[in-house]
C-alpha cells in the first residue's frame, strides 16, 4: 500500500487559470464561534492575553537571543547579584535540572559567572558579567517598551490593576 503525505491529500482553491492556489479567505464574522463561556474563565483570558504579549516579547527579544526564562534569570541576577540556583528555581517555579542547562548556556555566552557564595560555603552565587549587565539593561528597556506596546489598550491605572490582580493569583 502506497503511503501519501498529508500535504499531498490537501486540496487548494486555484485561480481562474488553475495555475496557483488562491489566498485563503479572511475570517468573517460568520466564522467566529460562540466563546462566551470561555470568556468567563480567568485561565482562558490569561492565556489569550499571554499569547498576544508573548508574541511581542519574542519579537523584541530575538535580537538579544533571549527567551522568557533567559530574560527572567538575567533580570533577577541584575537585581539580586549573587543569587543561587536554588533561589532562582524557587522564584521562577522551575525545576533544578531545567535551570542547569540554562545557566550553562548563559555562562557559555559570557553573560554570567559563578562565584563562591559569601555566606554559604556549599553554595555558588551567580553574577552578571559586564557584558551580561549591558545586555540585561538593554533587554529590560526593550521589554518595558514591549509591555507598554502590547497593553496599549489599557490605561496606566488599568494596567497597574491588572498586574496587581494577576499577582494575587500566584503570590
Amino acid at each position: 500500500m502506497k503511503r501519501t503525505s498529508r500535504s499531498s491529500i490537501k486540496t487548494t482553491a486555484a485561480d481562474p487559470n488553475g495555475t496557483t492556489p488562491a489566498p485563503a479567505k479572511a475570517s468573517s464574522r460568520n466564522d467566529r464561534l460562540n466563546s462566551r463561556f470561555l470568556q468567563t474563565l480567568v485561565g482562558y483570558n490569561a492565556r489569550r492575553a499571554w499569547s498576544q504579549i508573548s508574541t511581542v516579547f519574542a519579537e523584541r527579544m530575538a535580537p538579544y537571543g533571549l527567551k522568557q526564562v533567559d530574560f527572567s534569570v538575567l533580570s533577577l541576577l541584575a537585581h539580586n547579584p549573587g543569587a543561587t540556583s536554588r533561589q532562582l528555581c524557587a522564584t521562577l517555579d522551575i525545576l533544578p535540572p531545567n535551570l542547569v542547562n540554562l545557566i550553562s548556556t548563559l555562562d557559555s555566552r559570557g553573560l554570567i559567572e559563578r562565584r563562591p557564595h559569601p555566606h554559604d560555603g556549599r553554595a555558588v552565587g551567580l553574577h552578571l558579567t559586564p557584558e551580561g549587565e549591558r545586555l540585561t539593561a538593554d533587554a529590560e528597556r526593550a521589554v518595558t517598551q514591549a509591555e507598554l506596546d502590547a497593553s496599549a489598550k489599557l490605561s496606566t491605572r488599568e494596567r497597574e490593576s491588572l498586574i496587581h490582580l494577576l499577582q494575587k493569583l500566584y503570590l
